[in-house]
């Protein structure tokens, strides 16, 4: 009884600490606007009265956010493919690392919404060009995290498996990638909320569906209200796509956390 009362102690602070600043700060921003008259700032409330006809009652969950979160997934799915593999084999090995290392600093200092304009040119206006779009900008975070998690794989662990022979793809998935997938999962985090954005962004250029064409589309019919309930739906897909990754990280890593919980506990003795 006891532990189960400990487990929902700790599910209800959990709960707390994940909503208490959205719920403090849309609160916060009822309360601020409650009295607004301004046309480019309306009230919260009017804002929520029209997010259930826009989104709810509408096909546009199905026309405008189903695409765009397929257009993400595909993007930010390609880009731990080629982050995870080329991290890994440019965290393995120096010379490849201090060969590669030059173009990469060049690369990832590129902004990706600048790119836009070009992968327009090579792959057009339809789905591919937003999914390079997503993919162009959520590779680096993966990629260098990656590279730098392998890089600080335990010698000890190295050697280990070098006397038991454990070599190849045992090696890489078994040391390897367990070694390093904190900071691979903290690279999937920094990935993610630049996915988003430039998924709106690659949306805002030359579309016809997505969740940036209906709110740059609200913006230029000055649908300002309508606008308002795409930013908050953003923001709101966002923070369930994290916690969905928090979550995802809590699972994979239990053996991390368990690990540092130990090491504090030892501490405090």
């Amino acid at each position: 009884m006891g532990a189960i009362a400990g487990t929902v102690g700790r599910g209800l602070r959990w709960v707390a600490a994940v909503l208490g600043l959205p719920v403090a700060l849309l609160v916060l921003w009822w309360v601020l606007s409650a009295d607004s008259e301004t046309f480019y700032l309306p009230p919260l409330s009017e804002i929520l009265a029209a997010f259930d006809d826009v989104w709810l009652r509408s096909d546009r969950l199905q026309a405008d956010v189903l695409p765009s979160l397929l257009r993400l997934s595909a993007g930010f799915i390609l880009a731990v493919v080629l982050g995870v593999g080329l991290g890994v084999l440019i965290g393995s090995f120096r010379r490849v690392r201090a060969f590669f290392e030059p173009v990469l600093e060049f690369l990832r200092a590129v902004p990706p919404p600048v790119l836009v304009p070009v992968l327009m040119l090579f792959a057009g206006f339809g789905n591919t060009m937003k999914v390079l779009v997503v993919l162009s900008g959520c590779v680096w975070p993966i990629l260098l995290n990656t590279v730098e998690g392998v890089r600080a794989v335990d010698e000890v662990l190295t050697e280990t498996c070098r006397c038991y022979g454990i070599r190849g793809p045992a090696r890489v998935w078994h040391l390897v990638i367990r070694s390093a997938s904190p900071q691979i999962l903290t690279g999937l985090r920094q990935a993610l909320s630049v996915g988003i954005i430039l998924m709106v962004i690659s949306e805002m250029f030359a579309a016809n569906n997505g969740l940036g064409f209906s709110i740059i589309q609200f913006q230029r019919t000055f649908a300002v209200t309508n606008m308002w309930t795409g930013i908050l739906l953003l923001g709101l897909l966002g923070f369930l796509l994290a916690v969905l990754l928090r979550l995802f990280e809590r699972r994979a890593l239990h053996w991390y956390f368990g690990l540092r919980q130990s090491q504090r506990d030892d501490g405090h003795r």
